[in-house]
């Protein structure tokens, strides 16, 4: 009974309350406007704090991210869900990982900060938004072709540990911040990267968060893809519900800004905002999950999910160092062309995956 006591509707509608209100409150105290969170900035920030990319304007050890798996993690041990498993095409579902990453900074946003954007008056969102829902129904497509990554197996229980390991290392880091030969650990003194909340605040915020969807298993992705796939709205209603808190908390907060023009973190290319989220949609389904979704797995000792994790993180080093990623100003040089490309991976994979794909294996046999 207790097992069950989160899977009341209430309380992903409660969930999704908190992430909404949460998000526009970390804003206020000092994360980016219109990025409380989301999941592929604060991955990308990370991935610039390491040294993997040298933008130096988003570089930051957010500690959402390392409170998303550690309240997962607690969630999932209190419960005792906490299972190693992998082997479910990790290799596959690391360049998945690396291609949302693409398309999600092509757009500059997660499926989060999309209703996010949304809820703060960013009408360029729309565009993402719509392009997020044409990833997920591609990958509907594929999904009843037959499409399958495999199951994932019980393993070894340090296998399931080595995502809070490495959050743990992060936190360390975040807390201590050495200063190596090499100039690492890099936090920005400009930009996105030097905007952020009290450190204890996002952590223990994040860890409510992590705790609250380990247990209501809360997925945008998911939610979109079980409207169409199953016409089944639970998971909807707490997405819905995250974009009503949100605007009305932006409102309450002054931080509502209605308009297309000057939003933060945002450009006016509504093509590309289009297309970068179709790829990220696309990805994010044939993973199985929007990339929080991947956080709390990866906190409650899915290794495949955390693989998914390192992919974005990879991703966004590239994205960087390759001029794929957007600013200002528009998509970057080659961002265009990377959608593009990515799209045809993910249809490749999509294909291959499925029953379409192994039908024509058996036909050429």
């Amino acid at each position: 009974m207790l097992k069950k006591f989160f899977c009341f509707r209430k309380y992903i509608i409660f969930i999704g309350v908190f992430i909404g209100i949460s998000a526009t409150v970390l804003q206020k105290l000092g994360n980016p406007a219109n990025m409380g969170i989301c999941v592929a900035c604060m991955e990308r920030d990370i991935a610039g704090a390491l040294g993997l990319h040298r933008a130096a304007v988003v570089q930051y050890i957010r500690p959402e991210i390392i409170g998303f798996v550690f309240g997962s993690l607690i969630a999932a041990l209190i419960f005792k869900e906490f299972k190693a498993r992998s082997g479910s095409a990790p290799l596959l579902r690391f360049v998945l990982g690396f291609l949302a990453m693409i398309g999600a900074l092509v757009f500059l946003g997660c499926p989060w900060r999309t209703l996010l954007r949304l809820a703060g008056g960013d009408g360029n969102a729309l565009f993402g938004l719509a392009g997020l829902i044409t990833g997920i129904w591609v990958g509907i497509f594929f999904i009843k072709s037959g499409y399958n990554l495999g199951r994932n197996q019980r393993t070894y229980p340090l296998v399931g540990w080595i995502m809070p390991l490495i959050m743990m290392g992060l936190f360390l880091l975040l807390l201590f911040r050495p200063q190596l030969p090499s100039g690492a650990v890099f936090f920005s003194s400009q930009g996105p990267g030097s905007q952020h909340a009290p450190l204890f605040i996002a952590l223990l915020v994040a860890m409510v968060i992590g705790f609250l969807a380990q247990r209501t298993r809360f997925c945008t992705v998911a939610a979109v893809r079980d409207v169409i796939l199953i016409k089944d709205t639970y998971l909807f209603t707490g997405v819905i519900s995250l974009l009503l808190a949100a605007l009305v908390s932006n409102l309450i907060l002054k931080q509502f800004h209605p308009g297309f023009q000057g939003q933060p973190i945002a450009h006016t290319n509504q093509w590309w905002n289009f297309g970068g989220m179709v790829l990220a949609g696309l990805a994010f389904t044939l993973a199985g999950g929007c990339p929080g979704r991947q956080l709390f797995l990866s906190g409650e000792g899915d290794a495949d999910a955390a693989v998914f994790v390192l992919g974005m993180i990879a991703g966004a080093a590239f994205a960087h160092n390759f001029a794929t990623a957007s600013s200002a100003q528009g998509p970057g040089l080659w961002g265009p062309a990377s959608v593009i490309v990515g799209l045809i991976i993910c249809l490749v994979i999509g294909f291959s995956m499925s029953n379409l794909g192994k039908k024509k294996m058996e036909d050429k046999k």
